[in-house]
């Protein structure tokens, strides 16, 4: 099999990217090398995303393109969230394609069907995925998946349908990559799972831990995540958390994230009307979520916040739209996103007879992003004269620790920073999103 090229198409969320990391070391250990193009390749691998609608139509669109530009006699491979949802009406509707396989099973194993779906060897597809050997990321950064799948059933989302329970990865294996990452060179990682408040949980079992690692079973009665935060600190530079739910944002873990050094904190909300909060059977209300940020801020001034919202989740009313708005106002968040929702085949909210009209959707959807664009754009301008200590991610391109990578604006800093390197600037001007950094002391 050595010296067969592949080429791999990564599709959706950090999660997926991380999985794509694994499936590489899975690759390279049965003698693949990666390709500069998807023309050169003799296998071609599409790990996609099916979160919403949207997603899904680019996966399929990303399908095709492939397929238009893999040679001849190359295999076309499809896996990731639309294989494992949808894989035998993938497979039926786009003949192009060679194999849909599911979480955990090979892309490259002779197979008698198109189709490889449902449990592996162990029973479990999630955990197929995990604790794969991943190929170190290049870069200054890089994402540390610690668990998959989610044990919430909230009105909008499929992903449990699909992904399964929270699965966790033990507390040792996390901290063992983290160990390998640092001696790599990279200098942040940022922990992500669908519900990384929760991490560890799963893994608590009855009777003493004795001998056994506190962080592979947890006591009961503590947020393990806690201890987690706490040790990856200690082994690197910069530790980011990001899609924290917001009743998982306990004291302790507010207290463990600043003492990292990286005051940030990515809270997925949703929403922030009470009643309506209660229809996405998701917990809290607006009050709490600015009475918890203001407790944050008073802790720590520089605290940066981020959030997601759904627009037109079915019941939503004007009230509860000007609702959200008002929030926007009071919270100054620095980040957020805003997606118009999507109905998802088996969710609870997909049946309901109160869905919102699409040109309502949009209307709204249009007012709450110049809303918080002119939030975003008014804290940006607020940094004009600080100074920031930032991680040079790439020559020109900084940030800090308000920016977590992909998502957020970033600090443009002269190109001869080397990549890699911690910076103090001062900002001096702002562009938006993006911010201007003038270094003081290099370290």
């Amino acid at each position: 099999m050595s010296g067969q090229r592949y080429w791999l198409e990564t599709l959706g969320c950090p999660k997926n990217e991380v999985d794509s990391d694994r499936l590489m070391g899975q690759l390279a250990a049965e003698g693949y090398v990666p390709c500069d193009d998807p023309s050169e390749a003799d296998l071609v691998v599409v790990n996609t995303c099916a979160f919403i609608e949207i997603a899904r139509e680019e996966s399929i669109e990303t399908i095709l393109a492939m397929d238009e530009l893999r040679p001849k006699g190359s295999r076309l491979v499809v896996t990731g969230c639309l294989a494992e949802r949808s894989g035998q009406e993938l497979a039926d509707a786009l003949p192009e394609i060679d194999l849909v396989a599911g979480f955990g099973h090979s892309l490259t194993a002779p197979s008698p069907t198109r189709v490889v779906l449902g449990p592996t060897r162990d029973g479990s597809p999630a955990d197929a995925l995990l604790d794969l050997p991943r190929t170190t990321p290049g870069g200054p950064w890089a994402y540390v998946k610690v668990a998959e799948g989610c044990d919430r059933r909230c009105g909008f989302c499929a992903i449990p349908s699909f992904r399964g329970d929270q699965l966790s990865r033990s507390g040792p294996s996390i901290l063992a990559e983290i160990d390998q990452l640092a001696a790599g060179g990279t200098k942040e990682v940022v922990l992500i799972a669908q519900d990384l408040a929760s991490w560890g949980r799963d893994r608590r079992r009855g009777g003493e831990a004795s001998a056994l690692d506190v962080l592979d079973v947890p006591a009961p009665g503590t947020q393990p995540l806690v201890a987690l935060v706490n040790e990856a600190a200690a082994r690197i530079e910069r530790v980011r958390l990001l899609y924290l739910y917001p009743s998982g944002l306990t004291e302790a873990l507010i207290e463990a994230v600043l003492g990292t050094g990286v005051p940030y904190f990515d809270l997925s909300l949703q929403h922030v009307s009470r009643p309506h909060l209660r229809r996405m059977a998701r917990w809290g209300d607006g009050d709490r979520f600015l009475e918890r940020m203001a407790s944050i801020r008073s802790a720590e001034s520089t605290s940066a916040f981020r959030s997601s919202f759904i627009v037109g989740y079915p019941g939503e009313t004007e009230e509860d739209h000007d609702e959200l708005l008002g929030f926007l106002d009071e919270a100054e968040l620095d980040w957020a996103g805003f997606f118009t929702y999507s109905a998802e085949v088996g969710t609870p909210a997909a049946a309901r007879d109160d869905q919102v009209a699409p040109e309502l959707m949009a209307e709204r959807m249009a007012e709450l992003t110049e809303r918080q664009d002119q939030i975003t754009e008014s804290k940006r301008d607020g940094l004009v004269g600080q100074t920031r200590r930032v991680l040079i991610d790439s020559p020109g391109i900084a940030r800090s620790s308000a920016e977590a990578p992909d998502i957020d604006g970033v600090i443009i800093v002269p190109e001869d920073l080397a990549t890699g390197t911690m910076v103090l600037v001062e900002i001096t001007e702002s562009l938006g999103t993006d911010v201007v950094g003038v270094p003081v002391v290099a370290r």
